[in-house]
């Protein structure tokens, strides 16, 4: 069984400086939303996404789900905006050029645009599971091409 990893507080608060006042981000509120990570990225160490990289993104996906809950409570606008105006309040916001709408959900923020190259970058290729292991290379047990 894979280990699960765990939240560090001070290590998020070092890595990101933006969280680093404790009374506007109590390390409750801040566990409160690595939870809600784990929702999208698995605790489990395992697979590609593994150590570090597994750490990364969950502490990305955090700050991302931070920052979104805290401007949604400011009443702050996400999203890449392209005109302002003045009279009668106009704010138009850009959907980035995207294939679904999780892309769309991560990059609202920079800790999730990081988040998403990071995925990218990790699972390009895809996940083999299950089956024979020479069903995932280009040839058989012994050398022979397929």
């Amino acid at each position: 069984m894979a280990a699960v990893l765990t939240f560090d507080v001070a290590a998020f608060r070092v890595l990101y400086p933006a969280f680093s006042d404790v009374n506007k981000y109590p390390d409750a509120t801040l566990e409160a939303y690595w939870d809600m990570a784990t929702c999208f990225v698995s605790p489990a160490n395992f697979g590609v996404l593994a150590g570090h990289c597994r750490q990364q993104a969950l502490n990305l996906c955090t700050a991302h789900m931070t920052t979104l809950g805290y401007n949604a409570a400011a009443g702050q606008a996400t999203g890449i905006t392209t005109g302002a105006g003045v009279g009668a309040v106009n704010v138009t916001n850009l959907a980035p050029p995207v294939k679904s709408q999780f892309q769309y959900w991560l990059y609202l923020t920079p800790y999730g645009a990081q988040l998403a190259a990071l995925l990218g970058l990790k699972g390009t290729g895809g996940i083999y599971v299950g089956g024979l292991p020479e069903k995932s290379a280009f040839r058989k047990v012994g050398g022979v091409f397929f």
